[in-house]
């Protein structure tokens, strides 16, 4: 493993660290690579049940990093749609459809593709001193990784394009007023509550929990008839697992459920 993403797996959480402080955590190729692969390996790993996305020093991630990621050399036409679904695309997709719930631990600044990195995690804890700047704008660039489709879903198309339009800076309260964090926390205590939060989901139901965010996550695109057969497939599926016959148990007898995750 690269020293520029840490990772470690405890009490069936794995958790990816961005590291490279001196720049904020802007990703490299190589960075978003791993955790590309590291979110996929999460997904087969039946031990693990929870993941957990933060950075070290003062920034979450700044974005892609354009003097590492941007090439030399002439780009024929083609070059960016392809670069972009391989790379940026590929990295909030591998969060948007993980197997395990995700929980974004933003610790500073989450600018660009950090920002989008951020939000498509499916719970979002946000220390006081983060910021999320949709940062294309100063650069004269359109919103990659798939911001125009995360942000309209979380606040609307006005809100979304006032935050792409300006690239002003949003701080971690007012990300929480417009509904783009579900906490903000003090600082000191980002770190104990992202691990709570990732303890509980790890002693969930994991199948269930998984079933749930892929419902939640393909009805922002469905009609109510698609939605609704979706639903009751996930039911149908969820009622096979060991977890929802333990919890149909312990619910008869009158005691707490021990999920296993399977």
């Amino acid at each position: 493993m690269s020293a520029e993403v840490l990772h470690t797996v405890t009490d069936q959480v794995s958790s990816i660290t961005l590291n490279r402080p001196e720049a904020l955590n802007a990703l490299t190729p190589g960075q978003r690579d791993l955790v590309t692969g590291l979110l996929a390996d999460a997904s087969a790993d039946p031990d693990i049940r929870a993941v957990v996305i933060t950075g070290t020093g003062r920034g979450f991630c700044a974005g892609a990093d354009l003097r590492r990621g941007a090439g030399a050399g002439e780009r024929v036409a083609g070059d960016v749609a392809r670069l972009l679904r391989s790379g940026a695309q590929r990295l909030i997709a591998a969060v948007l459809d993980c197997e395990k719930p995700v929980i974004a631990a933003v610790n500073g600044t989450a600018a660009g593709l950090g920002a989008h990195l951020a939000l498509a995690c499916d719970l979002v804890l946000a220390a006081e001193s983060a910021r999320f700047i949709e940062v294309f704008v100063r650069r004269g660039l359109v919103p990659d990784g798939g911001g125009a489709y995360l942000l309209p879903r979380l606040i609307g198309p006005q809100r979304a394009k006032e935050l792409m339009f300006f690239g002003d800076a949003l701080t971690a309260a007012d990300a929480e007023r417009l509904g783009l964090v579900n906490r903000v926390v003090p600082d000191a205590e980002l770190d104990k509550t992202a691990r709570e939060w990732a303890a509980r989901l790890a002693a969930g139901p994991t199948r269930a929990l998984v079933l749930t965010k892929q419902l939640v996550n393909a009805s922002l695109d469905a009609d109510r008839a698609t939605a609704f057969a979706a639903e009751a497939a996930a039911q149908e599926i969820n009622m096979t697992t060991a977890d929802a016959r333990e919890g149909v148990a312990s619910f008869a007898a009158r005691r707490s459920a021990e999920f296993k995750g399977r």
